[in-house]
């Protein structure tokens, strides 16, 4: 049993890895792609959005058919869809001329692909775990979902030697594969059927009535970290071609350097935090005064440098929140509709996404310090309203169990002889 577990424990971690492959491996490939297209600022910035703006709105949809027909069939579902996607893109790259519309159209279809992926995964976790194996778990999956972001830009840029589509190729074989892994490699508990849509859409406005106050900020909240950090790449890919006139491999390597820092803060977060809720909430706060100093610093400064150490600082930060919101959330509902919190959650989260590269695109325009002094003032907000309003009730079974746990250690410890 345990080591069938570790086999769908790997397997689930593939699936965020792969959804953020279909941004983040592109971001490295956009400069070139504006310059070998003839596109705009703008414009490039949008084969990011349509991909995170076309998942936002599929997800609650996928949340509600997970809840009812069982988590499985939709991830593999969605990673199909996901592949078939790439293969659009990249055949339009390839074979028209006049490609851009054709290839937003593949992303379009890879979005709603992915929408299936990470948050119904979150569901799954929270159904085949409980307690502190759902906190380590989840801080497993956030952290492939950063070892995704990390690998993601160096993948990309060496893929990008062969010809810069070459990229839109790799999505269809890591989908497909990792279908084939989560089919036989994941065991779901027998489903009950799920509610009816009009039943369901009741039980779903309860828990935003009884839980609203701290459940719609802490989406907020995880949206922002996202917005963030996909700006700031899109930011770092461009300067570091434009102004630094560093490409390839090298560049990829540079991008992943903040997103190690907020992988490997994010895994130590999540396997120490278990149900601790108000540690959970101190971490939260202290993430997010770290992305809110590390931008306001970081506007000040335009050396390679202190650039890339002060942005690396701010993705600690947002290693400390992001699985600390994923705990809360996904504990903050019964299994029934589990499936609708955490792809609305994961809804917020892809629209945060979207957002970001225009916006940077717009700011980036105007100066350097213009960007992150508007950065810092956003994460202060958040900083603020998280403060205030994230104060989620304590929870006396997992108080229990850790008294449990710890009479149990003791026990063991009294029976051992001395020497």
């Amino acid at each position: 049993m345990k080591k069938q577990g570790t086999v769908a424990m790997i397997a689930i971690a593939f699936i965020p890895m792969v959804m953020v492959l279909g941004n983040s491996m592109l971001v490295p490939v956009l400069p070139t792609m504006k310059t070998k297209l003839d596109l705009s600022q703008f414009q490039v910035s949008l084969i990011i959005t349509v991909f995170s703006l076309a998942a936002g709105l599929i997800i609650p949809l996928v949340g509600y058919l997970s809840d009812r027909f069982g988590r499985k069939w939709i991830i593999v579902g969605s990673l199909v869809i996901y592949g078939i996607g790439g293969i659009v893109s990249g055949l339009s790259a390839w074979l028209m001329d006049n490609s851009y519309m054709m290839i937003l159209l593949g992303r379009i279809i890879q979005g709603i692909g992915a929408a299936g992926t990470a948050p119904i995964a979150m569901a799954l976790i929270g159904d085949l775990y409980s307690g502190a194996q759902e906190s380590k778990a989840l801080g497993i999956i956030e952290s492939s979902n950063g070892v995704g972001k990390i690998l993601s830009p160096i993948i990309g840029s060496a893929i990008a030697l062969i010809t810069w589509f070459a990229v839109f190729f790799t999505f269809p074989i890591l989908c497909f594969a990792t279908a084939i892994f989560i089919w036989f490699g994941v065991k779901e508990k027998k489903k009950e059927k799920g509610k009816a849509l009009p039943e369901y859409l009741g039980a779903l406005k309860q828990i935003f009535i009884d839980k609203g106050r701290w459940l719609i900020p802490a989406f907020f909240v995880g949206s922002v970290g996202l917005f963030i950090l996909f700006g700031v790449l899109f930011y770092m890919s461009d300067i570091l071609e434009q102004r630094f006139k560093i490409d390839g491999i090298i560049k990829g390597c540079i991008l992943a350097i903040p997103l190690l820092g907020m992988v490997v803060t994010a895994y130590i977060t999540g396997s120490k935090i278990k149900q601790n809720k108000p540690l959970i909430r101190k971490l939260m706060v202290i993430g997010l005064l770290i992305l809110t100093g590390s931008m306001i610093v970081v506007s000040f400064f335009q050396q390679i440098y202190l650039l890339i150490g002060l942005l690396t600082l701010g993705s600690v930060g947002t290693g400390l929140l992001l699985p600390c919101l994923n705990t809360m959330i996904t504990g903050a509902v019964e299994k029934a509709e589990r499936g609708m919190i955490t792809s609305l959650y994961g809804s917020v989260r892809f629209l945060g996404v979207a957002f970001g590269p225009p916006l940077f695109s717009w700011l980036m325009s105007i100066s350097h310090k213009t960007v992150f002094l508007t950065m810092a003032g956003l994460s202060l907000v958040t900083l603020i309203l998280a403060f205030i309003l994230i104060r989620p009730e304590k929870s006396n079974g997992s108080e229990t169990e850790s008294k449990q746990q710890l009479g149990t250690l003791f026990k063991k410890r009294e029976k051992v002889p001395t020497s």
